[in-house]
Parts: structure tokens; sequence; C-alpha cells
């Protein structure tokens, strides 16, 4: 799915991206201003897209179970599914706890019993669990229009849903867990600044719904950032309480929730008031943080150093600057992968040693080296951006691409970041907080003076994606899409 910049039309939201968690085509807001939504146009598609049926049948074969579903399946992989397989993929109350949504029996038996006893501490009651025979075969099966029933040699009986089974008669899995196959928008700072994606703190804290919480992530996940406004900002804590209304609070070696000033207190020029360029956080961990979070509590003047001879009240240089910058990496890799093919091909593929050192005791490093841009191994496309040439290692020697090479795809990949149309500069303000995707949305500042007081947090992408999922999809449509 090839994603298309957003143009200067923001789309309402109307929460057309949660109708259904399956694949829609990303189009620019200009688009989809002057053509049919996605919804629409399934309208209007849909009497001639309805699959032909016909009738069902499951058939006891050798090797499995030879399956015709009711819905014709175009490009199929395969027509018979594994007799294992299919007894280890029962979830019927007796082989899943639906309390924990758990296996209840022991996959990898070694005896042909359908029932194996664990030995237990003396005196206490020894626990008979399930086990799948290694011998097992169906000895009776139905099909219905609704599902596949299934007699085994255990005497158990399963029932299989037939979107199940047609899932892996024409694939190999059902993509679990993959999120880029849901909308995203591509922005440029025209398309953007003038309505950048924004919910209430009211709303997102309402104790009677979550549908707060649904927008909030929603826009996250479609845009990459979203600013809460009517945040209470006297108290930092209630930025920690809207943080977790999202999910927990990632802890690093900056500690958890963090509130602080330029004052150096840790070994990073996010503690000073130096400008930074476009960056994403935490590039030094196996998995950078998720989303990351900035509240602007306060910029106020810097107090006069005792003893300097100033004149005044007690107050020294003006608080000015600290304008933060947000730039949409996806976009960038796309106009990079546009301009100059092999530029992208090198910073994906050019793997690279990243590091967090400054601090006494602390040298991080992920598990790997990892390329800036890094794609998924499936779909080859853009899984997650991690840039920043301040915690980056020594570019290696390698096979196909020199150092140098590497540096001028770089270059190129840094001159699109600093595009004017690349770069959304935003005044932070005290009761509105920003929040964004760490994986996607490169952040910075321009130099400042003064004290500013910030405050916010990470949390990790699971999470953040758990709680997406839950509040934007019916439980019945997340939990196919999370087990297989």
């Amino acid at each position: 799915m090839r994603p298309q910049v957003v143009g200067a039309i923001l789309r309402s939201r109307a929460v057309v991206n949660r109708q259904v968690l399956s694949k829609t085509r990303l189009c620019a807001a200009v688009t989809v201003a002057k053509s049919l939504s996605p919804i629409q146009n399934s309208r209007r598609t849909f009497a001639s897209s309805l699959p032909r049926l016909h009738e069902p049948k499951a058939e006891i074969t050798a090797e499995g179970l030879q399956l015709s579903p009711p819905q014709a399946v175009a490009d199929g992989k395969r027509t018979v599914l594994p007799n294992f397989w299919l007894r280890d993929n029962c979830r019927c109350t007796k082989c899943v706890n639906q309390d924990t949504l758990q296996r209840n029996f022991n996959t990898f038996a070694v005896s042909s019993s359908a029932h194996s006893v664990i030995p237990s501490l003396v005196g206490s009651p020894r626990l008979t669990i399930l086990q799948i025979p290694s011998d097992i075969h169906p000895t009776k099966v139905e099909a219905t229009k609704e599902n596949v029933t299934v007699q085994w040699s255990d005497n158990h009986t399963s029932t299989y849903p037939w979107p199940f089974l047609s899932s892996y008669l024409t694939s190999n899995s059902r993509v679990v867990g993959r999120e880029n196959d849901v909308q995203i928008s591509l922005w440029g700072s025209e398309a953007i600044g003038s309505r950048p994606p924004t919910v209430s703190f009211p709303r997102v804290m309402a104790s009677s719904s979550l549908k707060g919480v649904a927008d909030l992530t929603s826009m996250i996940k479609e845009f990459g950032f979203c600013f809460v406004k009517d945040t209470p900002h006297n108290d930092p804590d209630v930025t920690r309480q809207l943080l977790e209304r999202i999910a927990f609070i990632r802890v690093t070696h900056y500690g958890g929730f963090y509130d602080f000033t330029p004052d150096l207190a840790m070994a990073d020029t996010a503690y000073t008031n130096l400008a930074l360029p476009a960056h994403t956080d935490t590039t030094y961990f196996t998995e950078p943080a998720g989303l990351q979070a900035f509240h602007l509590l306060e910029h106020k003047p810097a107090p006069v150093a005792p003893g300097s001879g100033s004149e005044g009240e007690g107050e020294g240089e003006v608080a000015v600057g600290g304008k933060s910058l947000l730039v949409d990496g996806f976009n960038a890799a796309r106009i990079l992968k546009q301009e100059d093919p092999k530029a992208y091909e090198i910073l994906s593929s050019v793997r690279l040693p990243w590091h967090a050192s400054g601090n006494a005791g602390i040298t991080i490093a992920p598990d790997k080296l990892y390329p800036v841009l890094e794609l998924d191994e499936d779909t080859g496309e853009l899984h997650r951006v991690r840039w920043n040439n301040d915690d980056r290692g020594v570019v290696p020697f390698g096979e196909k691409y020199s150092p140098s090479e590497w540096y001028e795809a770089a270059r190129k990949w840094d001159g699109i970041l600093r595009r004017r149309s690349s770069e959304l500069w935003v005044q932070l303000e005290p009761g509105k907080p920003l929040i964004f995707d760490n994986w996607r949305v490169l952040h910075g500042r321009s130099a400042f003076s003064g004290i500013r007081r910030i405050c916010g947090g990470y949390i990790n992408r699971d999470d953040f994606i758990s709680r997406w999922r839950n509040t934007n999809y019916p439980r019945s449509e997340v939990l196919p899409r999370v087990t297989g």
C-alpha cells in the first residue's frame, strides 16, 4: 500500500478508519474532498464484488482436511489443512482458558493418550491436563455455511469458523499484529500546520467513556502526533495521569515521568538550551520508545546571578525561542525514495551502531546494528525511523556500500528533513501537551533563552497499539488479529 501526502484540507474526524480493521487505501485530503470516501466507494462496488457462494465441503484425507469454503477462494495457497495443526488451534472452552485466552493443553506430548498426569508436591492433588496425541486424526467431519465441526480420534470435538479456515487456505498467516495496513496520512508543514490534530483534555479523561482516548490514539496512529488542549498545567501530575490514560509510562535511565529544566541534570543536549535538529529519541534501545510527550509548564526569564551588577527586578535574560520542530519521517522517506532510490536503499540496508554513553555507569546499545530506515520484513514497507546523528556510532565498512556512499545518502536524507516544506514549527504552550509517535515523527527545537520547564514521558509502542486497537475496534475483531 502506498501512502500519499495529505493535501491542504484535513479530513473531518468522522471515524472512517475505525469502521473495519482492514486494509484501506491512503489518499490525500484534497483527493478525499473531491472523491468518494472508502466507505461510500465500497457501497457502490459492494454488489459487483460479492463472492460467489457454493456448497461448503470438508473431506478427510491422509494429509488432513480438504476444505472448500462457501465463498470461492481466489489464488489459494492450499486446499488441505493438517490434522495436528487444526487440533492445536481448537479454541473451545476445554482447550482455551476463556479468562486468560491461553491454551489449556500440552501440544507436545510424547504419549498417544489424550490426557497426562503432572506430578505434584506431596499431599497435593495431581493435575490432569489435556494433550494432543501425535497421531491425532478426524473420525467425522461436518461442514455448514458457518463452520466446520470435527470429531477427533481423542473423542474431542472442535468447531472452526470458515473465516478462520479460509484465511489459512489463502495465505500463510493472518498478518498477526501488523498495523501498517490501516490508514495513515503523510503530511508536510503546509498541509497540517493550520489545523494540527487536537483533542480536548476533558474528553480524553472522561470516566464515562473511552471515546476521547479512541480519538487521541487514532489521531496519533493516522498523523503521528496530537495535541491535548485544555490540560491543567499547575500540577505536572495531571500530565502524568493523561499519559497513563493511554498506557504505562516507560522507565529508562532518565527515570519514568520527567519534569525538568535546562540544568544538565542528565548528560544529554535535551537538558540544555541549545537548538536540536530533527531526530528520534532512544535510538540506542533495541526497541525505541513508542510515544513521547512534551508539556511546556512554563517559560520564564532566568534570574539574575548574584553579584552580576545587573539592574532590574531580579530577572536576567528574556524568555524567548524554544519553538518545537516536527517532521513526518515517513513522508521524508517517501520523498527520498522518489528522488534518490539508491540513497533510500543505502539508508534502509546499511546497519549502524547507536549508543547512550554520556552518563556515568551507563553504556546502552541495541542488541544489534540497525539502519536509519527499518523496513517490514514481509512487506518491504517502512516500519520505523531511527535517526539521531548525535547518538550514531561509527559507520561500518560493508561489502555492498562504502562509508562514503552512506554519508552521501545521509546528507540527502538530512537535506529533506531540513526543507521548509518538511518542517512544522510550533510553539508549545502551557495547557496543550504534545504526544507523538517516536517511530515516525522526528522532533527538535530552536535555541532559547530563559528557563523552560517541561514534563512528559515515554510509552512503549506495544502498549500504545494495544490501547489504540481496544478503544477503536470491538474485541471480537481485535482477537483474531493478535491470536492468528
